[in-house]
């Protein structure tokens, strides 16, 4: 059966397919469902986007959607940027942007005081409901000079301190293991398999009265 990554975020849906490996599912991604409307990521947290994600994807496509919402916390900001991290520069997925707000804002913090963690909620939705979230946390330290060419976002600056290497130095199976969003998986994954299972077995690969349902090819 499918399972619909709600997200455009082609990074993301790289780890998310390593993530998913092994799963008896066909994962499928919103280029393949075009005119799908747009979704206003306006929570206050992460859990409220990753469920409001979730939930349109999979009422729009009449299949079961995940969806995930992420970003880092500053302690030294107060835990910004949080659910803004994609767009705190003000433009949406400007990575060079919101790396150079975030080390001007901490230019005079000591490094020691640069902590900061990753988090990931992700959210399991049927076109009826939410039927679970699972969160993953990462804690690190922000280096103010970039190290490493993987990942995306703010990796080249977040330092795992237990590898002595930035998110962006690491190996893609090593990351995926100890990320917040591998986490976050990890912690959904048997609950996530159990529904697959038990959907497929179904035959279930929409929702009953949403054949007609002009996004769902």
């Amino acid at each position: 059966m499918d399972l619909v990554l709600a997200t455009g975020n082609a990074h993301k849906v790289r780890e998310i397919r390593a993530l998913c490996e092994g799963l008896p599912v066909r994962l499928r991604t919103l280029d393949e469902f075009p005119g799908l409307p747009a979704i206003v990521e306006d929570g206050a947290t992460f859990e409220a986007n990753a469920r409001k994600k979730a939930q349109a994807v999979a009422r729009a496509t009449g299949r079961i959607a995940l969806a995930d919402d992420s970003g880092v916390e500053v302690d030294a900001l107060g835990g910004a940027p949080g659910v803004y991290s994609a767009r705190w520069a003000g433009r949406p997925g400007d990575d060079a942007a919101n790396n150079a707000k975030l080390v001007a804002a901490l230019r005079d913090v000591p490094e020691p005081q640069r902590t900061m963690r990753y988090r990931c909620v992700i959210a399991v939705a049927d076109p009826d409901a939410v039927l679970f979230t699972a969160e993953g946390v990462c804690a690190g330290r922000v280096l103010l000079e970039p190290r490493g060419t993987n990942g995306f976002g703010y990796d080249p600056h977040m330092l795992i301190p237990e590898f002595g290497r930035t998110m962006a130095e690491l190996a893609p199976d090593v990351k995926n293991r100890i990320s917040h969003r591998g986490r976050a998986l990890a912690a959904c994954r048997e609950r996530l398999e159990a529904l697959i299972r038990a959907r497929g077995a179904l035959g279930l690969n929409f929702e009953p009265g949403l054949a007609d349902n002009p996004h769902v090819p």
